[in-house]
């Protein structure tokens, strides 16, 4: 892509400012779905609500709306995914038949709704018959009975009679359910029948309001659709280009927040079935959530009471366990919101364990695909260990995929994601960054060639693998930062050779020879990798201490070498311990174990480049400490590595904080150890995790702690036993997602042409072969300085070519056997 494709983005941004933040009518139209269902109804009323015989319709756009929406195939309403009919059709065609009928047009539309009714009931019914939807059973039978006095001729063909039937019965059990309060087509029955005023000015509002199409449920808290709104554009990934209209809708929420806090007003109390219904308690929590999470993430001070209030109260918690399917969504978001838990929160460690029983434990999932394969990845990848370019895409495409149907379900909150506008921004501004990594790539191939580290004959050069990290892991909040994103890869690379050389390559003596050059920083005496590494290692410095100098006429390179000097001292003090087998105490071995992991290299290279001027105390202990949370990072990363690389690590008489205390505890279980190392990581992150989003710690800027936590993705992405990168068809398949595959790819193999499908995995071979020129010493290892034990390849994948235990891609994985 070229400038021309920035242009385009640009101005479709600024469209859709203007459409969603000019004025609120907007944003209804925007965003607020049409239900032809709801039209329908509303359609069928009589002027002043009198059947009289030269009264026509008292809303003739919904009439109208009727006459120029009818599917093709002959159905009204929207289809699913795979552009066929939903159940939930069969009742929205009949409502608008009968709209047509009452008014005596459309002859011509009646008739081929008719044939559609005719030809997929049958078909729809037994394919839904085990669990049919709880909107359908309540209004199917009542629009079956009315279509029918209406004259309309319903032939009930292919024995579907039963079915028919069983809906019927199924109604009465579901009547309590739910609100008619909300639901425009409820009123206009009401007020069909009673004439209330009530009705009326509702329905005469909503019209008004909704010029383009009714939709399913009106009004919904507006501030509830807001944050839907910016819930979706960050998790497509263009949270970058509404700034500061983010920051407004955000800090208007945390001032309302504030303000019912002050009244004491976040308990919610479910006083009695009548005043307090699924769809008003599923509104609150899905709201509370959302707000938490949102406000959380952007750095507001809010309390876990905000959204876990339902936990003290059993008559809500059994409300939602006996509701699963009213609630999926919304215990969905609940679980999201508990990946933000700060050390001592217990009642979000509540929500977290009652949220995730509830979705493990939901059968109801089933119903709704799409959104299944989410949930599954939610509660199968920890939320630290995910990259956000391949969370961009997992959204998008489910947001490609959800049924336009929904809008009656329990999960109609989802009609918000909907957007084609807003879609074909995500589509633009994701493909966009692809063509941005792609060059970008093809940029540090020819640095790592040029520097000797390609063919330097050992270790686990991956320049595309620490690429795909780098630019993968901070696509929402460095963009188009091409030279941080190749600063960090670039230390990535030299850290991986040179641990690779200390921990396997290299005899005492070589190492001794190049501390001590590092030492000096002097390639003097040295040849062959010892030589590539330094030189590789100072054409680095010095090109992050001139673009720093450029910058702030500062030179920064005293303190750039002193990071890389102990680091090679780890190095050195570990490779020494390993071969003397002289065992150090934990606290000694994780003040070195956390220098030698290198996460600090990688933050701090970046950040002085990223942000504004820094002080040197944030570089390192030339004269103090590092910054507490750069301090963090270090050791959580030391710590993940420890957890799942001691059996290796013991095979080969390496040192690991694991170990170590399995060492001094003889008596216990590797398992005992694991699980006193999880014990100290997880407060560990919660310390990191408040470090990072809140203010009164530290000093740095916030993207310099966000490139703290993307570091911190990285390692907990290589380490996590879930993704099972262990392999070279495992990463590299997820790299072809982030970096070469277009969206909308899996949908096209699908129905692809046989033949069309082997040229097309030729092609993907070529882009395969490409992406890991130059690669050729592969281990099992992969990342930065990061060691694996041998486990089994992937082997689940869900409908978007994701493993339910990572982002592996099935047909992509084909290219690799």
């Amino acid at each position: 892509m070229d400038s021309s494709s920035l242009s385009s983005i640009e101005s479709l941004v600024h469209v859709i400012k203007k459409d969603l933040f000019s004025n609120q009518d907007n944003f209804n139209t925007f965003f607020t779905k049409t239900s032809a269902y709801d039209i329908a109804w509303l359609a069928m009323i009589p002027f002043n609500n009198q059947e009289k015989e030269d009264n026509g319709p008292m809303f003739e756009s919904c009439l109208n709306w009727i006459l120029n929406n009818q599917n093709e195939q002959g159905f009204w309403g929207e289809s699913n995914g795979e552009n066929l009919p939903t159940i939930n059709t069969l009742p929205i065609t009949l409502a608008c038949m009968v709209a047509l009928k009452k008014w005596n047009v459309g002859e011509r539309h009646i008739r081929k709704g008719l044939k559609f009714i005719h030809a997929n009931m049958n078909t729809l019914l037994k394919e839904n018959s085990q669990c049919f939807p709880c909107w359908f059973t309540i209004v199917f039978p009542s629009i079956f009975q009315l279509a029918k006095a209406q004259g309309l001729e319903i032939i009930i063909v292919n024995g579907s009679n039963k079915l028919v039937s069983d809906v019927f019965m199924k109604k009465k059990a579901l009547l309590e359910s739910g609100s008619l309060f909300q639901s425009p087509s409820s009123i206009a029955q009401a007020f069909m029948s009673s004439g209330n005023k009530k009705c009326l000015e509702y329905l005469m509002s909503i019209v008004q309001k909704c010029p383009n199409g009714v939709p399913s449920r009106f009004p919904v808290d507006e501030e509830l659709k807001m944050l839907c709104m910016v819930d979706n554009i960050q998790r497509m990934g263009l949270a970058k280009h509404f700034e500061k209209e983010i920051e407004q809708i955000l800090d208007q929420v945390y001032n309302n927040y504030q303000i019912n806090n002050s009244q004491n007003n976040n308990e919610y109390l479910l006083s009695s079935e009548e005043e307090k219904t699924s769809d008003d308690l599923a509104e609150k929590l899905l709201k509370d959530s959302l707000a938490f999470r949102l406000l959380r993430l952007q750095g507001y001070k809010i309390n876990q009471g905000s959204f876990c209030w339902f936990l003290q109260q059993p008559q809500i918690r059994d409300k939602i366990e006996k509701n699963k399917k009213h609630f999926t969504y919304v215990m969905y978001n609940v679980y999201r919101a508990t990946d933000l838990m700060f050390n001592g929160e217990s009642q979000i460690e509540e929500a977290r364990s009652f949220a995730r029983n509830f979705l493990v434990n939901n059968d109801n999932l089933s119903l709704f695909p799409a959104l299944q394969k989410v949930i599954e990845h939610e509660l199968n990848v920890p939320w630290f260990a995910r990259l956000e370019q391949l969370d961009h895409r997992l959204w998008i495409e489910l947001n490609q995929s959800i049924p336009l149907s929904i809008a009656k379900s329990s999960f109609y909150w989802l009609a918000y994601l909907q957007n084609e506008k807003l879609m074909q921004l995500a589509v633009q501004n994701y493909e966009y960054r692809q063509s941005i990594y792609r060059k970008e790539l093809e940029d540090l191939k020819r640095w790592s060639k040029e520097k000797g580290l390609v063919d330097i004959g050992f270790g686990r050069e991956k320049t595309t693998y620490s690429y795909f990290a780098s630019a993968a892991s901070s696509s929402s909040f460095l963009p188009y930062e091409s030279f941080l994103r190749l600063i960090v890869a670039k230390c990535s690379i030299v850290i991986t050779v040179a641990d690779d050389f200390y921990d396997e390559e290299a005899s005492l003596s070589e190492l001794h020879i190049l501390s001590e050059a590092i030492q000096r920083w002097d390639a003097k005496n040295l040849d062959g990798p010892s030589k590539i590494i330094f030189e590789a290692l100072d054409d680095l410095v010095c090109d992050v201490a001139k673009m720093y100098h450029l910058q702030h006429k500062i030179d920064i390179t005293p303190q750039l070498r002193h990071m890389w000097k102990e680091t090679f001292d780890a190095w050195m003090m570990e490779s020494l311990w390993s071969r003397t087998s002289n065992l150090p105490s934990r606290d000694k071995y994780l003040q070195v174990g956390m220098i030698s992991i290198g996460a600090h290299i990688l933050v701090l290279h970046a950040a002085s480049l990223g942000c504004s001027i820094l002080p040197n105390q944030m570089f390192g202990p030339i004269n103090g400490q590092y910054e507490n949370i750069t301090k963090l990072l270090m050791t959580t990363t030391r710590l993940l590595n420890d957890i799942q690389s001691y059996q290796k690590e013991r095979e080969v008489g390496k040192m690991n904080y694991t170990l170590l205390h399995f060492n001094e505890n003889p008596r216990g279980q590797i398992e005992d150890s694991i699980d006193f190392v999880k014990v100290i990581l997880g407060d560990k992150k919660k310390e990191f995790l408040e470090n990072v989003l809140m203010d009164g710690f530290n000093d740095m800027p916030r993207t310099m702690k966000l490139l703290h936590l993307s570091c911190l993705n990285v390692f907990h992405m290589f380490f996590n036993s879930c993704n099972l990168f262990d392999t070279k068809s495992a990463i590299l398949e997820d790299i072809m997602r982030a970096i070469y595959i277009p969206l909308g790819q899996n949908e096209q193999t699908q129905i692809m042409p046989l033949q069309e499908k082997k040229k097309k995995k030729k092609i993907e071979i070529i882009q395969v072969n490409a992406c890991v020129n130059h690669e050729k010493n592969m281990k099992q290892q992969v990342g930065i300085g990061i060691s694996f034990v041998k486990r089994q390849n992937p082997k689940n994948y869900n409908s978007f070519g994701w493993s339910t235990k990572g982002f592996v891609s099935h047909n992509l994985r084909l290219c690799f056997m």
